[in-house]
């Protein structure tokens, strides 16, 4: 006659370690392969501008003609491209390089856009796109123009520990008549703005101190050409 064998106390408390073992190597493994989550990569633009409103007496009239502000491009960065780039100027400036995890909220072109329309703004009605311009005729007349291309945009190292951000923009002022347009002036501004720290942190800021730069030029530059 056979005999059962029936687990002692012991042989069952040995059972239940070796299966929390088991258990522990297999969450272990399965952890290993999983892929590691990617590392999200920080978002720059050129700051909230202007923490509060201006009090009524600080407030300047719109003094000067409206001026329509067409979309900028971007003749030296690749189209579309939201990333921070950087030249190594020491080894080789012709190559540009995009920070891995470091890109701006909006284009390059888009965000000059935006900080010539803000300098503009105060002083006179800034038309969005020069779609709207027809809206705008008075006395026969439509606005002025402004076109811009970017053309260089990006954190330049001197050396590995010394970098400037640097923008230069072409500007257009252009009258849009019956017969087609009309080139009323054409100027090359260029802003460079030393890097406080030789990463992305710092070229950020260095461009968006260099694109403000800029767009005070380009503002002066409207203004002195009576548009």
């Amino acid at each position: 006659m056979n005999t059962a064998i029936f687990p002692t106390k012991r042989s069952t408390k040995g059972l239940a370690a070796a299966v929390l073992m088991l258990g522990v190597l297999a969450v272990t493994g399965c952890g290993s392969i999983l892929p590691t989550p990617p590392q999200r990569a920080d978002v720059y633009d050129f700051g909230p501008g202007l923490q509060q409103l201006p009090s009524d007496q600080a407030v300047q009239k719109l003094t000067l003609p409206p001026i329509a502000l067409s979309d900028f491009n971007s003749t030296g960065l690749p189209d579309g491209r939201t990333a921070v780039f950087y030249r190594l100027a020491y080894s080789n400036g012709q190559l540009l390089h995009p920070y891995t995890l470091a890109r701006w909220s909006q284009t390059p072109a888009t965000l000059m856009q935006q900080a010539v329309r803000d300098r503009l703004s105060p002083q006179r009605a800034v038309i969005y796109g020069d779609t709207n311009i027809d809206q705008q005729v008075k006395g026969g007349k439509s606005p002025t123009v402004l076109r811009a291309e970017v053309e260089e945009f990006s954190q330049v190292f001197s050396s590995e520990r010394e970098s400037v951000g640097l923008v230069r923009v072409r500007a257009s002022l252009v009258d849009s008549l019956k017969a087609g347009d009309e080139l009323v002036a054409q100027r090359l501004f260029v802003a460079q703005r030393p890097a406080a720290s030789p990463n992305a942190a710092g070229g950020a800021k260095a461009l968006a101190d260099a694109a403000a730069q800029v767009a005070e030029d380009i503002a002066k530059w409207v203004e002195q050409s009576g548009r």
